[in-house]
């Protein structure tokens, strides 16, 4: 479900970070981790509200990108970007709960709750929090959906991973299109997931931040 980010009120950020929807206007802003549409099925830790921020660094590159897209017809969506440290917690402490496995038909249905950690789903450093790492996908500009990319966000198999079997021409064609234009103004994918894409050079290669998204 989209979040509309109009009459939230926007506090100051720390130096170098931006709202998304600040800079790149006509985008679309459904921050998974605010809500409860996510894997551990309620909001983690840092998220106090339904924004994306990003770093300068990755937002000027997004602007680049979401032009060539516009021109194609398509809008960008975002899931995430800068996640606190504490958020990335909250999910090490959920991933260490065999109890809580609400989600599991939804997001990790061929994945036992004890494996996401092990096999890299989640992880106790991550990307996002040095401010890198951005979540999206793609919006016709049309009719206002989502494309076809063969998987939700945040489908822990093998299903997300680039490259997967089992896609159809129609869900390879949109992953294709997603990585070639990201690909192409300064991000490099995550093999293992078709959303996440990460800014190159990293701004902040060694600074794991953890202000809140408020």
């Amino acid at each position: 479900m989209n979040q509309s980010t109009k009459g939230i009120p926007k506090k100051g950020l720390p130096e170098g970070f931006l709202y998304v929807d600040e800079v790149i206007e006509d985008c679309i802003v459904d921050a998974k981790y605010a809500g409860t549409d996510n894997f551990m099925g309620r909001p983690a830790a840092g998220y106090e509200v339904p924004l994306v921020v990003v770093t300068k660094e990755a937002a000027e590159r997004l602007v680049k990108a979401a032009a060539v897209f516009r021109e194609k017809g398509y809008l960008l969506k975002f899931y995430d970007s800068y996640r606190p440290q504490r958020a990335v917690d909250d999910f090490m402490r959920w991933g260490e709960d065999a109890e809580d496995d609400r989600r599991k038909p939804v997001h990790y249905p061929n994945v036992e709750k004890k494996m996401v950690i092990e096999l890299g789903y989640i992880a106790r450093h991550s990307g996002h929090t040095r401010g890198c790492a951005v979540d999206l996908t793609l919006v016709d500009a049309s009719t206002m959906q989502e494309l076809d990319m063969g998987s939700i966000f945040d489908f822990m198999d093998e299903r997300s991973h680039h490259g997967a079997a089992g896609l159809s021409p129609l869900q390879e064609a949109n992953r294709r299109l997603l990585c070639d234009v990201m690909c192409a103004n300064g991000f490099r994918k995550y093999e293992s997931e078709w959303w996440h894409y990460a800014v190159t050079p990293e701004p902040y290669p060694d600074t794991y931040f953890d202000f809140p998204i408020a």
